[in-house]
């Protein structure tokens, strides 16, 4: 089958219009393998293959979003040095402890378990409130509460009509669950989208709720086909498509794993039978085993959210569990450019499990839903731990905190006091404003531009680069007798990027002066009208 798409060019972002009979173009240029999802890979320690990178197009439109070094996918050659980087835990942590009488509910391995964690569940920027909202489970697997804040570290638990006098908003016993701002439905009712494995679900399902106001849910509006306890659901906009991270297992091969399946609505083709599900994801045989475990790695659980140009993947990695302590796992961090295959870049953990006993996250740290909120030049992600109880596997108390991360900060391509280049392959834009991501504050950054030929076009040399210097998470770049891109907008074109003592993190082509990058904010934040960038930079 041959791939054929028609670009088509709307308020400066370009989008891949599918023709019957040929394969999904995506946004990025991308084609998806055919059939899809794939279905020819059983369980497998293997890393992944990577069909964007092993077949990369020859033209790679770049008008959705900040783009970001975390593959060579954008990259011809260089000389710069791919570093990744951790996102550093919050000295207020935890922003959110079980405090309440509710809280206190359940126990764990017998032991008292208070609660007041995010076990997926969800953090998201509203835009309409202007508030940072929360949804966790309340009491240990015994219900799901609300909490708001103005700043997303001091929160507050308000009470509310649902179960008078409480923050509570559900009063099902549960295990896992996924909270989703959804402004893509017409219908008001359904803004938000709740998933979530209850109790009373002999046969293994999610059931699915709505809510005007994330407060008020309607009864379950249908269920899901089969799927284990920590199953977890996104929606990637690229695609216009939900899709379930089934949690499966298999003694013989991996252990906990993952299963794919994507419907177009809520809760539209959400009634699959079981094995329709094709194998996604697992553990693979670079997740290094602890040494005073010496137990192989698994996928305990999988977060995404689309964020600027890609979807960001956060791998909850199961690496034993122990007898006199809670389970060590730690959140990892992967990227997928077609929405199926995942890139990780490190396999060192991006938000660790504490060595240190009697911090609130000496156990079992698990992401929320939404993955992350873009705060000015910060990136929040909201975590849970559990202090656990030394000499057993309990939970103890289970609390949530955070951790943030530069803006696009994930991966720097670094050059040293000698400088080196950086040369994208060829790109197409429909923008005229180019704006990096940089931190260069005893270097600098400059850009040539390239034209078909391989050869420096003369008014974007990069001797006539004014360059960017300092710290900055989106600095315009302009030339002497070039002041934006615009004769170029529509061609193909080639960046070459020229730095010293510099980390470069992202760079991106706005149709506007502010360097709004009209791609994804993954979860929100302030200052932004909805989940995409329209605004520009927000730290300002």
């Amino acid at each position: 089958m041959k791939s054929i798409a028609h670009i088509v060019a709307f308020l400066g972002i370009v989008f891949p219009l599918s023709v019957a009979g040929a394969a999904e173009l995506l946004y990025n240029g991308v084609p998806l393998p055919d059939p899809w999802p794939p279905q020819d890979r059983a369980p497998t320690r293997e890393p992944m293959a990577l069909p964007w990178l092993e077949h990369p197009p020859a033209v790679i439109p770049i008008d959705v979003g900040r783009q970001l070094f975390v593959d060579d996918f954008l990259i011809a050659e260089t000389t710069l040095k791919r570093v990744s980087h951790p996102a550093t835990y919050h000295p207020a942590n935890p922003v959110l402890r079980p405090d309440t009488p509710w809280d206190q509910d359940g126990t764990s391995q017998s032991h008292p378990a208070p609660t007041a964690m995010v076990f997926s569940d969800g953090v998201w920027y509203d835009p309409a409130d202007q508030l940072f909202k929360m949804w966790y489970m309340s009491g240990y697997t015994t219900a799901t509460a609300y909490a708001t804040s103005k700043d997303g570290l001091h929160w507050e638990k308000p009470a509310l009509d649902v179960v008078p006098g409480t923050n509570l908003v559900q009063k099902i016993v549960r295990d896992s669950g996924t909270v989703w701002l959804d402004p893509t439905d017409p219908d008001p009712k359904r803004r938000y989208k709740m998933f979530l494995y209850a109790h009373h679900a002999a046969k293994g399902d999610l059931s699915i709720y709505c809510s005007p106001d994330g407060i008020h849910w309607s009864d379950s509006i249908a269920t899901t086909g089969p799927v284990g306890d920590r199953t977890t659901v996104f929606y990637n906009p690229f695609r216009k498509r939900w899709v379930y991270g089934i949690r499966d297992y298999d003694h013989t091969t991996i252990g906990r794993f993952r299963r794919y399946w994507e419907s177009p609505g809520v809760p539209d083709g959400a009634q699959w039978q079981k094995g329709q599900a094709p194998f996604w994801v697992g553990a693979d045989k670079f997740d290094a085993e602890r040494p005073d475990l010496k137990t192989p790695c698994e996928l305990y659980n999988l977060d995404a959210v689309a964020y600027e140009s890609v979807l960001l993947g956060l791998f909850d990695i199961w690496r034993g569990q122990p007898q006199d302590r809670a389970k060590p796992n730690e959140l990892c961090v992967g990227f997928s450019r077609d929405g199926f295959h995942w890139l990780r870049p490190s396999h060192a953990p991006f938000i660790p499990v504490s060595e240190q006993y009697g911090d609130w996250n000496w156990g079992n740290v698990q992401s929320a839903g939404g993955c992350c909120l873009v705060v000015g030049d910060r990136l929040y992600f909201y975590v849970s731990g559990r202090t656990g109880v030394k000499g057993s596997p309990a939970s103890g108390e289970s609390a949530t905190g955070l951790a943030t991360l530069r803006r696009d900060g994930f991966v720097s391509m670094d050059a040293d006091e000698q400088g080196g280049v950086l040369t994208t392959r060829p790109l197409r834009f429909q923008g005229k404003y180019l704006f990096v991501n940089a931190d260069a504050p005893q270097g600098e950054v400059r850009v040539e531009v390239l034209g078909e030929d391989g050869r420096s076009l003369p008014a974007y040399a990069a001797a006539d680069c004014i360059p960017v210097q300092g710290d900055k998470t989106a600095a315009r770049l302009t030339w002497k007798n070039a002041h934006d891109l615009a004769p170029l907008s529509g061609k193909t074109v080639q960046f070459r990027f020229h730095a010293r003592s510099a980390k470069l993190y992202a760079f991106w082509v706005s149709p506007e002066t502010s360097g709004a990058s009209h791609g994804y904010v993954a979860a929100g934040g302030p200052g932004f009208t909805g989940l995409t960038d329209t605004v520009g930079d927000t730290s300002r």
